[in-house]
């Protein structure tokens, strides 16, 4: 194989811009060859635009059996990623999914089941691992330099929405159309980069999640969740989509010292020898260890999603290794799920989470939502 054909399934936002990219041959052994969207006026957008090459589809079924594709893109609502990809992979398709992975990890491990049957590529479009910015911090983690984690705290707060935005499509901040609100369409990138920097998972977690507080939706768009680690480490997530001007800070806590993430700059405060070090052997009283503030130098520029799916095509072709693989995705979807848990029971959730009882819960709250009789499958993704 020297081309990867690759089919879209959706063509709104996302879907939009990934069909740019591919078809002005943007990433190098990958080719648009057919797009899946049952609207007629996006179908009509895709001919005027994509040219004669790109084959159009209006049903998945025909696009699968075409026989004009090797890798699908899936940039449909969040509820269907799953089925889709499942889909695809009983039909021989390696899979890069956007995210998130899904509504609830029940339905992304059956998903993440059949990748691991099917022996294909998968991949998802966590285009924030691309950053430099976080690559350079999973780095100075996993080399040691911060020490064992002692807290990690994320208030990304910056996602404001208005409610001309939620009101522009009826589906959109309802349980039975997007599944959730800031955690499920804003947040999953850091969901993701939270646990992925440190490669911890949190043990249990508490969380208070508030709906429609700022807006009028019935989803959360308000959320402070605390999480204990395993080794004892801590953590904070605060995030919500009615704050302006809002904040982006990713603060860790080590034996080493501390890093923070904001306003696109690393700075490492350093001790000169460890904080365990330093309480072990200090007799002075009041003190602390020497610190210094450092400017960490990031070299490199982010890829984006354009990097995501040209790593995927090299994957398929040559081998490489996925900077996000798919199976990868239940991770941010779990800590996503807990937190939500956690609020619906008003307790703590230990991690791995009881998937059937939150599956219950949001069965429950899809019954009653504003939009259970529009929310068929297969609409635009539109984040």
């Amino acid at each position: 194989m020297e081309k990867v054909r690759i089919g879209i399934v959706g063509l709104g936002n996302m879907g939009t811009g990934h069909a740019k990219y591919l078809v002005n041959n943007e990433v190098k052994g990958g080719v648009l060859t057919a797009i899946c969207e049952p609207r007629a006026d996006r179908l009509e957008w895709a001919k005027e635009n994509l040219g004669e090459g790109v084959k159009l589809f209006d049903n998945l079924d025909d696009f699968l059996a075409s026989g004009l594709i090797d890798g699908v893109l899936i940039a449909t609502p969040h509820y269907d990623h799953p089925e889709t990809a499942v889909r695809a992979f009983q039909a021989g398709m390696h899979v890069i999914c956007e995210k998130p992975a899904g509504v609830y990890t029940k339905q992304v491990r059956q998903m993440n089941e059949a990748a691991e049957a099917s022996g294909k590529v998968f991949s998802m479009m966590y285009n924030q691992r691309t950053n430099p910015l976080y690559k350079k911090l999973k780095d100075l983690v996993s080399s040691g330099e911060l020490g064992e984690i002692r807290r990690t705290n994320w208030i990304i707060t910056n996602w404001y929405r208005s409610q001309s935005y939620y009101d522009s499509g009826g589906w959109r901040a309802t349980w039975a159309g997007e599944g959730g609100g800031v955690l499920i369409n804003q947040d999953p990138h850091q969901l993701d980069l939270w646990q992925w920097t440190i490669d911890m998972m949190p043990k249990r977690v508490r969380a208070f999640c508030y709906f429609g507080k700022h807006r009028n939706i019935e989803v959360e768009d308000d959320v402070t969740a605390f999480v204990e680690y395993e080794n004892g480490a801590t953590g904070l997530f605060v995030t919500t989509t009615g704050e302006a001007p809002g904040t982006n800070r990713f603060e860790l806590s080590g034996d080493r010292g501390k890093i923070v993430i904001e306003d696109g700059k690393l700075t490492f405060w350093r001790l000169r020898v460890s904080e365990r070090e330093f309480n072990e052997t200090y007799k002075g009283g009041f003190g602390q260890p020497e610190c210094w503030k450092c400017e960490i130098p990031v070299e490199g520029k982010e890829t984006g999603h354009m990097g995501i799916t040209q790593n995927f095509v090299d994957a398929i072709l040559h081998g490489t290794p996925l900077i996000a693989p798919g199976a990868e995705g239940i991770k941010g979807l779990m800590i996503s799920n807990a937190i939500m848990l956690s609020t619906f029971t008003d307790n703590w959730v230990d991690l791995p989470i009881d998937e059937d009882l939150f599956e219950q819960h949001l069965q429950e709250k899809i019954k009653n939502s504003k939009s259970s009789k529009e929310a068929g499958s297969f609409k635009t993704l539109d984040v």
